[in-house]
């Protein structure tokens, strides 16, 4: 995958309930850590030692809202999608090391910090896929669009473009010369992906240019059909790709619900899926012509708790004593049990496990069933019968997510932890398919289970998520958040010593803990079951794949 500078929402959990039944366990289950690693499993080979042809066969949860990535609709389907077909200004390693990505750039690089400035030489051979050479123009758009939100543009991000003073031509067309008005830390996830001019020329076109397909790429790839009869996406070589020619004809992704993923890798239907869940990694091990590839990534599940004034959370108070009662260690217990050495829960929102910066700050939801039930009794939720209320209202919860039993067991669970003390939930199971548009974002929910897709620029998660604009809230699907915390983050991100960005960041992280923001479960420990004759192409841990070398071994 191209790494990009936003975290993706994606409907599927990135914990894996081991539905264990004595006597059906494996010693090929190869339980691991779930820290981020510098190492992935992807099969590596030589581009020469592979086939040219082929098709991949690949899934995703439901069609794309849009295939804007910059748009407030967008999601993980989007984001794997798109992902053969849209620049990006750098790459990442296993390790989350950037390098510029060369297909586009001949070279990027700070040339400036009082002001900010960012110089970008493009590869004078880019092009999008009708041919039109890539120029500076289509970076000041994308600037001017994601800065545009109070002009109505529906951004999931400003990435950092609300800091930009201008974008100006350099030496010639291919390049261009980002002028910051303050700071930006994560300068390195802007412009990924980059989109053509006339998608974000309007507030319309940036609404309506690229919602049921993409009008113009740019990419080793591109689509060429779209089937929603039969729930399919194809992409081909682009005839327009200058680079290395990509090793496969095709991909293509069919839309599944993800108890198909097993039956298709065992019946020989899909070349490559996610697996979740001990006695699906089980089986597909055992599976004809298959190999389960293993590295942690930086996904992560979590309940979002909605705060939004009038609703039953609204209270800070009471949303970090709802935390307090629910036992994430048992969550992880059941969900990772033989899928990792030690499961633990995440105790971050910005960092992942084994990454820089990543540290403890989950004290204020320390689970303590007692220390919930008084704090909740103290702000005048009273038991009556066997739930709480205050003021004529009871404290029933609406705990919504995907249709898929791993959710649904994590519900359970849940709803058992908070019964103890009052609380009660009604669980509510939704298709793939307008979960997030439909139920999510609109706020009807008390809990939202769903899981966020990372990458190597962690601090953009903070603006993204966890500032708060009544007006653009972004990805803040619980409407949650103070303005302490706004100033924080502006001041985080303005921060260029990236270690002093960590420390900001871990402050900023103490804060959304002490909101009852949400609730991390834990991070994915990334098990994807691959055709055994494919190379290059696997578990990805924090590295970016390149999409020319992936095929089919010879």
């Amino acid at each position: 995958m191209r790494i990009r500078s936003m975290v993706t929402r994606v409907a599927i959990p990135a914990i894996a309930i081991g539905m264990i039944v004595s006597g059906c366990g494996s010693d090929d289950t190869q339980a691991g850590s779930s820290d981020i690693g510098v190492t992935n499993d992807i099969n590596p080979k030589d581009p020469s030692t592979l086939r040219d042809g082929g098709n991949l066969r690949m899934s995703i949860s439901s069609f794309p809202a849009t295939f804007n990535y910059n748009h407030v609709d967008m999601d993980n389907d989007v984001a794997t999608v798109i992902d053969p077909l849209m620049p990006t200004a750098f790459t990442s390693d296993a390790a989350g090391n950037l390098s510029v990505n060369h297909n586009y750039f001949t070279d990027i690089e700070l040339t400036g910090t009082a002001p900010q400035q960012v110089t970008y030489t493009i590869n004078p051979k880019a092009v999008w896929s009708d041919g039109t050479p890539i120029t500076w123009e289509d970076l000041k758009a994308e600037a001017d669009a994601l800065a545009g939100a109070a002009r109505g543009y529906q951004i999931a991000s400003p990435s950092g473009f609300d800091r930009v003073d201008r974008v100006e031509r350099g030496v010639d067309d291919r390049q261009a010369i980002v002028t910051f008005s303050t700071p930006y830390a994560e300068w390195k996830g802007q412009f990924s992906p980059l989109y053509p001019k006339a998608v974000n020329a309007s507030p319309q076109a940036f609404n309506d240019l690229d919602r049921s397909s993409l009008a113009v790429s740019s990419g080793p790839f591109v689509i060429t059909n779209i089937d929603r009869t039969q729930n399919r996406i194809t992409l081909s070589r682009n005839p327009k790709w200058w680079g290395a020619t990509p090793k496969l004809d095709t991909i293509t992704f069919t839309v599944l619900d993800s108890s198909a993923l097993l039956p298709g890798i065992q019946n020989n239907e899909l070349d490559y899926a996610s697996m979740s869940g001990l006695s699906n990694v089980t089986a597909a091990r055992s599976a004809a012509n298959v190999v389960v590839r293993h590295t942690p990534e930086p996904t992560w599940s979590h309940l979002t708790f909605n705060g939004a004034q009038g609703s039953v959370l609204a209270d800070p108070r009471v949303r970090v004593a709802i935390t307090k009662a629910i036992d994430r260690q048992a969550i992880v217990n059941a969900t990772e049990n033989g899928l990792v050495d030690n499961p633990k829960p995440l105790d971050n929102h910005i960092y992942m496990a084994g990454q820089k910066g990543y540290q403890d700050n989950s004290a204020p939801s320390a689970f303590d069933p007692k220390a919930a039930a008084a704090q909740l009794d103290a702000l005048g939720w009273k038991l009556d019968g066997d739930v709480r209320e205050k003021d004529g209202r009871k404290l029933v919860l609406r705990d919504v997510m995907y249709q898929q039993d791993l959710w649904v067991n994590v519900a359970q669970i849940v709803q058992q932890n908070l019964a103890a003390i009052g609380v009660k939930v009604d669980i509510q199971t939704y298709p793939g398919q307008g979960l997030f548009t439909d139920v999510i974002d609109p706020g009807n929910f008390d809990i939202a289970q769903f899981s966020w897709v990372g990458n190597p620029y962690p601090l953009g998660a903070l603006e993204q998520i966890y500032a708060y604009d009544p007006n653009n809230r972004q990805g803040n699907d619980g409407r949650i958040g103070t303005p302490e915390l706004n100033a924080l983050i502006k001041q985080t991100m303005a921060e260029l010593d990236p270690d002093k960005a960590i420390q900001l960041a871990n402050q900023c992280d103490k804060m959304i803990w002490e909101e009852g923001f949400s609730l991390p479960l834990n991070q994915r420990p990334g098990n994807y079951a691959v055709r055994a004759n494919l190379a290059n192409i696997g578990a990805f841990g924090m590295a970016s794949a390149d999409w020319t070398k992936v095929g089919f071994l010879k």
